[in-house]
């Protein structure tokens, strides 16, 4: 299914979406920027576990907020961008607000930074920043290039002219947990295992790391706390 809606729309666009795709666009004859001008409310694709959307112009705030699965192209967000998002891909072809990925544990976000000031926007408590291989910029172009064909916003079109140099602008915000289970599954598919079994193993490596982790943490606590119990030695008379 497909909704397309020529026009802005309030907030919670999208809010749960499951499947399908959904497309933003502004009014024909429209003759405003439209990466300058927010098309699109706050809190839009709040919970999505999948789908598709290409927002043709500026989101508001707490886009993809809980975003587990939805892949989106948009031009810019407001403050709080895929916030608390554990799934899906973000693409963001201009600046986003403050405290961008806060509290993201997992997906990814591509945010083309030309003015280099992404980073002082992003919340970089649970993320690192990486620039983009060979596969990751195949993914994202192909994710413009859809989006460009349903609407030949100069924007995209500029972009995927330009986009040998600019694919060196793309900022990849990774979760540092979701980083290190994605590099657990690809050393375990070296290994010979299928997807499936890569995945399982993964996750059971990373509960025994948890777990280990847990104890030392605690067991450490714990023995701090006794010796603080402990009653002083009597003085020797």
């Amino acid at each position: 299914m497909t909704l397309t809606l020529e026009g802005d729309a309030n907030d919670y666009v999208g809010k749960g979406l499951s499947g399908g795709k959904i497309i933003v666009y502004p009014p024909a004859g429209s003759d405003f920027v439209a990466a300058d001008n927010v098309i699109i409310g706050n809190v839009a694709f709040y919970g999505a576990t999948g789908g598709e959307a290409y927002i043709c112009g500026m989101a508001g705030e707490r886009f993809c907020v809980r975003n587990s699965g939805v892949n989106a192209v948009v031009l810019a967000v407001g403050d709080h961008g895929c916030e608390y998002m554990t799934g899906g891909r973000v693409v963001v072809l201009g600046p986003t607000g403050r405290n961008f990925a806060a509290g993201m544990s997992g997906g990814v976000a591509y945010v083309l930074d030309e003015g280099e000031e992404f980073r002082r926007n992003c919340n970089m408590e649970m993320v690192q920043i990486f620039g983009l291989d060979d596969e990751e910029a195949a993914v994202v172009r192909e994710m413009i290039r859809k989006h460009a064909v349903i609407h030949r916003q100069r924007t995209l079109v500029e972009v995927l002219t330009r986009w040998p140099r600019l694919v060196k602008k793309f900022k990849k915000v990774y979760p540092n947990d979701y980083r290190r289970v994605i590099e657990t599954q690809k050393r375990f598919k070296s290994l010979g295992l299928v997807d499936d079994e890569a995945v399982m193993a993964a996750f059971e490596e990373e509960t025994r790391t948890t777990r280990r982790a847990w104890a030392e943490n605690n067991g450490f606590r714990l023995a701090a706390s006794r010796r603080r119990q402990e009653p002083a030695p009597s003085a020797c008379r």
